[in-house]
This record gives structure tokens, C-alpha cells and sequence, in this order.
């Protein structure tokens, strides 16, 4: 039998006769339901208190509804504290307030009324609600099913949905005394995940998200760790932030709407006049959607209750904006030790999470830590017959083993994946306004903007964003923060399985990566102002002289790509050269030291595959200059082609050259040693494949992990051409194009608007309408009629602020391609003229034998930084035995 509070204890200003209506109390004390936390340095955490109803219990109903259907929930937020600012500047407002007890509030259950609601035609109904502190937020129940094989049904956090419409700038959040529901019970939050996504279908979610479960069930298993057990789901909070209400997949909010996260009709684009940018959605779910089929699963599939946080934008803002909501926004709220960033699409294993959380508990100098990044590979490796994924999977495997152990070694990783990274939110902070790593991080947001004045080197640089924060983290003036490869938690992406989206996917990363590691050598001084010891300073600035060498290189790739090609095809035929004998011109043929691979045609093979080599160039740059990969596909598979056979062609005249100077017999291998002296080409073809293809082959093998090897090398070397022309070619033709790969069309059908209105006892309410009958549609038709009568005013084309930024960003776009393919050029015609052939000849050690002193030069220089590598890739994992 329900409890029916007296006529005297109903609000005055209800519409319902005070003989309607039932009330049902709190229940007893959640004691039961919620087990004690763990200890935190001695001392428990605050927590909210829940208490029975007490004898003399009086509910104050602050709103009345219009709706019985409706079922929501009034509350009053804690008021803000004033406190000074502390740990750095990004705590505008401190609110260590606690929260009212239950007890003080009322929760009226849906269906109880049993007074008619007032109506506006057939079911346009109206509903007024109390502010909380200014803002819009409804408690909403969520359905009966959803409770069904749970572990906890009840709590306000199970039982009901908030919903927030957020009407500010994330920056200003805290600022307009929003709140949180995890505040709000004064839980530690250990560790703060978010999920960006744009318009990624509920297949790509759901991989996210369930791995995400998993990895908190994982937490709650380790009974025996000091911070996790049990209880540990209350210390985690998972943040999912969707670019664009009008971008995001429909099945997705379908899911979020199957695990309680959810509602659909609720949310409202405009509060008291003001715009609403985000829509804020929280609950704690206790279930999870299985992927293939659908079904609804709870704690039978060993899933936990999960604190979510669900910040739909109402526009399309791009991805910065995105974890700009979370950690301008969210973060400073619930204070987290450690922030995991995700993109959806990404699958952490079941345990990454909690190594990449280790690293920072092990080490309190940690600022941040990223895992290994595999490409998803399907089911039976079955995405491998893709050459295009295979030579992605090589290459993340290769960086995973030579390059991110050899940054770690170092202390400073040259980026965190955004797709799969962590970072203490501490070593975050600013340190003063607008000075630190956040507010570094975010200038991109506003250069990536309509703002006119934005410079195209900063706008590229910030395309690799995450680049910044790294180094800003590092040179973090007084600090010493290091960042760590946690080679144990791993992680699998979808990589892009067609050439279109792979060639534009590689023009953000090239161009971002190359401008990001040009600021980050330029500005290498900051790590003597950082708090870094000595010895860190000193490895540090070795490490900024080996990536501005590497930088060098990766500028001369294109020339020094077709030289290697060129040397390599030119020594393998006899060379034939004029030369001034006694006043005479003189023909002289300079003999190799190994057959021809042609057999008596590698001088025309050779002379025709060079021109092609310089025609497929040409037509990449016309390509990339005016057509979108999309548009151009058989031109780019074509080019890709071309520059596999050349490859092929390469490695067969290095293969050719190494079995034609081995020795044959057993006595003949007792003086291979003078091979090196006496065949330079012989010796420096062994250097560079040895310091290259040996070392990926030795290297992975020490690392546990050679299958790549066996099924994707074949197919990266036949890409890399690709790699190095027209990957880079199109990204610099490109240099002025500053976009994600995303539109901002934010135009999208308006929800409704949330009015002010005064309640019967002066107090501000919120009256929301929901049209639905014919009448208003009718209504809007005209409207668009009586808009398309009005004559549209033409006005006067002119070059606006726009236009003339885009202008100067095609304009730097040319000077830098002109600059770049000069500079190359001149390296090619100097290195194969006449001039440079006659002086090579002139100071050949040996006359008999080919010799190119610039192909030594880059064979040695290859073997060097292969050496670096696998030097730091070995300490790494020396480290990592003995250290853990």
C-alpha cells in the first residue's frame, strides 16, 4: 500500500486536488546497496548520505507537472562554494559544497496522478519545472525492463536518467554552476575515460564501449588491489562525446537508449532564449548490447554497473571541441588521477586499461602513456589479403617495436595516439591562464575555426594536435613529467582499406606531424626550463638532434628516394663518360663488378624505367594539385602500380649484385672479408639491407612478435615507393587544406525550446511544450510558404574574410610544393650531371670498380639511425625485465 502524504504537505502551487495523487517515500537506507569504498590515505571518502524518513517528514514538491506521463524528478543541486583556485587554473569554481540529503527531495512516480493533465490540443502538452541553479535538469525513470536482472534496482543513479541541457561554452561550465551526478555523491573518481565519435555506426560503438565494459569488470576483479575490488566501477566514470546531434548514427542512440543512457523527446535547443550546445545525459548502466545480436546483457555476462556520461553537442565542432568538453567541462568537476582517451572504433583489450592506469600508480613523475595500436586484422587474419591493411599492420608493428620503446627510453614520446592514450590530469593543469599544456592543446581549436587571422604553420601544426600536448607536457616550465610506452596494453583500430580514404587520411598526419616536430625542434630550449634533471636534459637534447636529422631526411625523401633508384639501376651497367686526355675529348667505359641483371639490356631497361619514374611524379603532382583522391582513384592505383615494379626492379638488381659477389666455394668464404674493401656497391647494398630488413627481422623476433613479418613485409615493400611519393606529394600540394575530413553542417530540426514562466508562488519555472498535433504542422507548412513568397534579396559579391584566408593558405600551399620539389630537383640534377659522374670518376679509389660517394653517404646514414633505434628498442626491453 502506498504511503499518501496529508493535503497539508502538498505543494500550494500543484494543480491537482490535494484528495489525488499518491506519494511513495524513499526507501530505507541504501546502506545495503551500496557497500563501503575502499580507504583513500587513511580516511574514507566523502560520501553522500542517505538516511530513512524521518518521523517528521515534511516533502516540499519545487514544480508541477502537467503531464502524469512525465515522471520527473525535481531536485536542488548543491550550492557552489567559493574557494580560492587550486592545483592550477582549471578550477574556476571549487564546488566542495555537500549535496542535500534524499530526504529533501521529492520524487513524483510516473502514472500516480490521477488528476488530467492539462492539454494543448489533442497531445501537445505542457510541463513546469523548477530550475536547478539557473539550469535545466530533469531526472527522468527509466523503464521498468531495464531494472529486470540487475544486480541493483534501486538508487537514484539506477533508477533514474538525468538529463542536463547545457546552454554555455564548456570553459564557462562550471562558471554557470552546472554539476554532475558523480560530484554530486562526492566519489574519487581514479580514473576518467573518454569516447569521441562523430558519425561512426552502432557496429564501431559497441566495440568501444564493450571493451570498455570489460576492462572496468577487470578492475572490480582485482579483489586484492588497494584501489580497485568490488566497488572499484564507482571510481571510474566513462565520458562518450558525439560530434553534431544531427551527425550521429541513429542505431547509436538506439544503444545508448537500450542501456538507459538515453531518451528520446527530452532534450530541448534552447533554454530561456539561450542556444543549448550540448546535451547532457547521465546514468549508471548495468547492462551491456552483445554486437552481433543485439540482446541485452547484465551482470550474467560479467558486466558491472558503469558510470556514463553522455554530452551529445549540438553542433559539429570537431574533435578538439570534443576533449574540450572533457577536460575544460567534466574534468575539472570529478578531479580524476588519470584521463583515458579513446576514439570509438578503437578496442583496448581486457586489460589495457588497467596497465596504462599501473603506469601512473607505479611512477608519480608519469604524465602520460600510450599502449600498442594494432590494425584490426578480422577474423583469421582475413583483412591481410588487403595489401593496403597489410602494409599498415607492418608498419604499426614496427613502430610499436623500434620506435615508441626507443622515445620511452628518452622520457618524451613524440606523440600519444588520441585514439589510445592516457594522461594524468595533474600534469595537465595549467600554470597560470592561458599558459600550460590544456590551453596549448586548444589554441588549434580556434586556428581550425572562421577566425581570418589564423596562420597556416599553426593551423597544420595543430592538425596533430596531440603532438603539442606531448611536448607542452614534457617542457612544462618547472615540472618534470615524463611520458611512457606501456608496451602491455594493447589496442586494435580499423585502419582505412581503400587507397581514397588512406591517401587523405595520410595527408592530416603527414602535414601535422611534420609542421608539430619542426616547433617542437625549434622550441627544443624549453627542456632547460622544465624541471627536469640534468641528465634528462641532456638525453633529451640528443633525442631533439636525432628527430631534426630524421626531419631533414624526411624532407629530402623524394630526391633521395629517386637518386637511391637511380645509382642503384646506373651501377649495375658499365658507365660510359667523356673525359679531356691531351686536348682531346676521350670516351672512356667504367666496368662493374657484377654482371648485368638485363643480360645486355639494363642500360635501355634502366633508361626507360628512370623517365617513368619522373612522368609518374608528374602526374601525382597534377593530381594532387587539382582532384580529391576520391575522384582520381584508377589514376592513384595506377601510379601505385608502377611504383611497386620499380621497387621490385630495385630489389632485384640488390638481390642480383649480392649473389653474383658472394663467394661459391668454402676457401673463397676464408676471404669474403676483402669483398668490403674491394666492392664498395657489394659492401654498401649489405650495410643498408642489413641495418634495415635484418634489424626489423632481429627485432622483432627479441620482441616475441615476428608473424608480421611472415605476412605482411612482402606487401609494405612493395608500398613504400607509394609511402614516400605519393603519400607526400599529395600532402604537400595540400598544405593548405586545414580539415579533419569532416563538414560542419550543423543545420539540423529544432527540438523545441524550454520558456520561462512564473509559478503561482513567484518562482521561476520552465514551461516545455511538445508539439505533436497536425494543427502546429499545418502551421509550420505556411510558414515556409509565406518565407518562399518573400523575394530574396541578392546582394553584392565581395571577397570576404574567408576567401582571403583561404587565398593565403593556397598561396603558402605554392610557395612551399615550389620550394620543396626545387630543392629536391637541384639535389637530382646536381648528383646526376655529367660534372658530378666526371668528378666521381676522377677520385674512384678504384678505376675498375663503380663508386658513388652520395649512395654511400645514404646507405651509411640509414645504418646509423637504424643503429639508434635499435639501441633504444633493446634498452627498452632491458628495462622493462628489470624494472617492469
Amino acid at each position: 500500500m502506498s504511503y499518501r502524504p496529508p493535503p497539508q504537505q502538498r505543494s500550494p502551487t500543484s494543480p491537482y486536488s490535494t484528495q489525488q495523487g499518491h506519494y511513495s517515500p524513499p526507501a530505507a537506507s541504501p546502506a545495503s546497496r551500496y557497500p563501503p569504498q575502499q580507504q583513500y590515505n587513511g580516511h574514507p571518502p566523502p560520501q553522500r548520505q542517505y538516511t530513512g524518513t524521518p518521523t517528521n517528514y515534511s516533502p516540499q514538491v519545487t514544480g508541477y507537472f502537467d503531464d502524469d506521463r512525465a515522471g520527473l524528478l525535481q531536485h536542488s543541486a548543491p550550492a557552489p562554494a567559493s574557494t580560492p583556485y587550486g592545483g592550477g587554473y582549471n578550477h574556476p569554481l571549487e564546488r566542495n559544497g555537500p549535496p542535500p540529503p534524499m530526504d529533501s527531495r521529492v520524487r513524483i512516480q510516473p502514472d500516480t496522478m490521477r488528476g488530467e493533465p492539462r492539454k494543448l490540443g489533442y497531445r501537445k502538452t505542457v510541463r513546469h519545472v523548477q530550475l536547478t541553479q539557473g539550469n535545466l535538469v530533469l531526472d527522468c525513470p527509466v523503464p521498468d525492463k531495464l531494472l529486470r536482472n540487475v544486480k541493483y534496482t534501486t538508487g537514484e543513479e539506477f533508477t533514474h536518467m538525468r538529463y542536463t541541457a547545457a546552454t554555455c561554452d564548456p570553459n564557462e561550465f562550471l562558471k554557470n554552476r552546472y554539476t554532475l551526478r558523480t560530484h554530486n555523491y562526492g566519489r574519487k573518481t581514479e580514473l576518467f575515460i573518454v569516447m569521441t565519435m562523430y558519425n561512426e555506426d552502432d557496429q564501431l560503438f559497441l566495440k568501444t564501449m564493450n571493451s570498455v565494459i570489460k576492462n572496468i569488470a577487470h578492475l572490480c576483479s582485482r579483489t586484492k588491489s588497494k584501489t580497485w575490488g568490488p566497488d572499484g566501477w564507482q571510481k571510474a566514470t566513462v565520458c562518450v562525446v558525439a560530434d553534431g546531434r544531427t551527425k550521429i548514427h541513429p542505431r547509436v542512440l538506439k544503444v545508448l537508449g537500450a542501456m538507459g543512457v538515453y531518451q528520446d523527446g527530452i532534450a530541448k535547443t534552447k533554454v530561456m532564449d539561450n542556444a543549448v550546445t550540448a546535451h547532457i545525459y547521465e546514468y549508471t548502466t548495468q547492462v551491456m548490447v552483445d554486437r552481433e545480436t543485439g540482446k541485452i546483457f547484465g551482470s550474467d555476462k560479467g558486466s558491472v554497473p558503469i558510470q556514463v556520461i553522455f554530452c551529445l553537442k549540438e553542433k559539429n565542432a570537431k574533435k578538439l571541441n570534443s576533449h574540450r568538453w572533457f577536460f575544460r567541462a567534466f574534468a575539472p568537476l570529478l578531479n580524476p588521477n588519470v584521463c583515458i582517451l579513446l576514439d570509438v572504433g578503437t578496442r583496448p583489450s581486457g586489460t589495457s586499461l588497467y596497465h596504462l592506469w599501473k603506469a601512473f600508480d607505479r611512477a608519480p613523475y608519469i604524465g602520460g602513456a600510450c599502449g600498442e595500436i594494432c590494425a584490426e586484422l578480422g577474423k583469421g587474419w582475413t583483412n591481410l589479403l588487403n595489401p593496403l591493411v597489410a602494409s599498415q599492420n607492418f608498419e604499426y608493428k614496427m613502430s610499436n617495436i623500434l620506435d615508441k620503446p626507443l622515445e620511452s627510453v628518452f622520457g618524451y614520446i613524440s606523440v600519444l595516439p588520441g585514439a589510445f592514450s592516457a594522461y594524468r590530469y595533474r600534469a595537465l593543469k595549467d600554470i597560470a591562464p592561458g599558459v600550460g599544456p590544456l590551453s596549448s592543446y586548444f589554441k588549434g581549436e580556434a586556428l581550425h575555426g572562421d577566425a581570418a587571422n589564423a596562420g597556416i604553420f599553426e593551423a597544420n601544426m595543430y592538425l596533430a594536435e596531440d603532438r603539442i600536448l606531448c611536448f607542452e607536457l614534457v617542457a612544462k616550465k618547472g615540472e618534470q613529467w615524463l611520458l611512457k610506452y606501456v608496451k602491455a596494453a594493447k589496442a586494435e583500430t580499423d585502419v582505412p582499406d581503400n587507397l581514397a580514404e588512406f591517401i587523405s587520411q595520410r595527408r592530416r598526419w603527414l602535414n601535422g606531424s611534420f609542421f608539430a616536430s619542426f616547433f617542437a625542434t625549434w622550441h627544443f630550449y624549453r627542456i632547460w626550463t622544465s624541471g627536469q634533471n640534468l641528465w634528462r636534459k641532456l638525453l633529451m637534447t640528443f633525442f631533439f638532434i636525432y628527430n631534426f636529422v630524421n626531419l631533414v631526411f624526411n624532407w629530402f625523401a623524394l630526391g633521395n628516394f629517386y637518386l637511391t633508384f637511380f645509382f642503384l639501376t646506373k651501377a649495375s651497367v658499365p658507365t660510359t663518360y667523356q673525359t679531356m686526355v691531351d686536348g682531346q675529348l676521350k670516351q672512356e667505359t667504367q666496368q662493374t663488378s657484377v654482371p648485368d641483371p638485363f643480360y645486355g639490356h639494363g642500360e635501355i631497361a634502366f633508361t626507360f624505367l628512370r623517365e617513368l619514374y619522373i612522368m609518374v611524379i608528374i602526374v601525382i603532382v597534377i593530381s594532387a594539385l587539382g582532384n580529391r583522391p576520391q575522384g582520381s582513384k584508377m589514376i592513384y592505383w595506377l601510379c601505385v602500380i608502377i611504383f611497386a615494379l620499380l621497387m621490385l626492379v630495385m630489389l632485384y638488381v640488390a638481390g642480383f649484385t649480392i649473389w653474383q659477389t658472394v663467394p661459391k666455394s668454402v676457401s673463397a668464404w676464408k676471404s669474403a672479408w676483402n669483398l668490403f674493401q674491394t666492392s664498395p656497391a657489394f659492401r654498401d647494398i649489405i650495410i643498408s639491407l642489413g641495418s634495415t630488413y635484418f634489424l626489423y627481422f632481429f627485432s622483432s623476433f627479441l620482441y616475441g612478435e615476428p608473424w608480421h613479418m611472415f605476412t605482411s613485409f612482402i606487401q609494405y615493400l612493395a608500398l613504400l615507393p607509394s609511402y614516400v611519393n605519393i603519400l607526400m606529394v599529395y600532402a604537400f600540394c595540400n598544405t593548405h587544406d586545414v580539415s579533419w575530413g569532416t563538414k560542419g553542417d550543423n543545420g539540423g530540426e529544432s527540438l523545441g525550446a524550454a520558456e520561462v514562466t512564473t509559478g503561482k508562488d513567484g518562482q521561476q519555472l520552465i514551461k516545455v511544450e511538445i508539439p505533436t498535433e497536425k494543427e502546429d504542422i499545418n502551421q509550420n507548412y505556411e510558414k515556409f510558404l509565406r518565407d518562399l513568397a518573400v523575394p530574396e534579396v541578392k546582394k553584392a559579391s565581395h571577397r570576404d574574410a574567408k576567401t582571403k584566408q583561404e587565398d593565403y593558405y593556397k598561396l603558402f600551399r605554392t610557395r612551399l610544393v615550389l620550394c620543396w620539389m626545387f630543392s629536391n630537383a637541384l639535389l637530382i640534377v646536381a648528383l646526376t650531371s655529367d660534372a658530378f659522374t666526371e668528378w666521381v670518376a676522377t677520385h674512384n679509389p678504384n678505376a675498375q670498380m663503380s663508386y658513388n660517394p652520395y649512395l654511400t653517404f645514404i646507405f651509411w646514414s640509414v645504418a646509423g639511425l637504424s643503429a639508434i633505434r635499435f639501441l633504444g628498442s633493446t634498452s627498452y626491453i632491458l628495462l622493462r625485465l628489470v624494472f617492469g
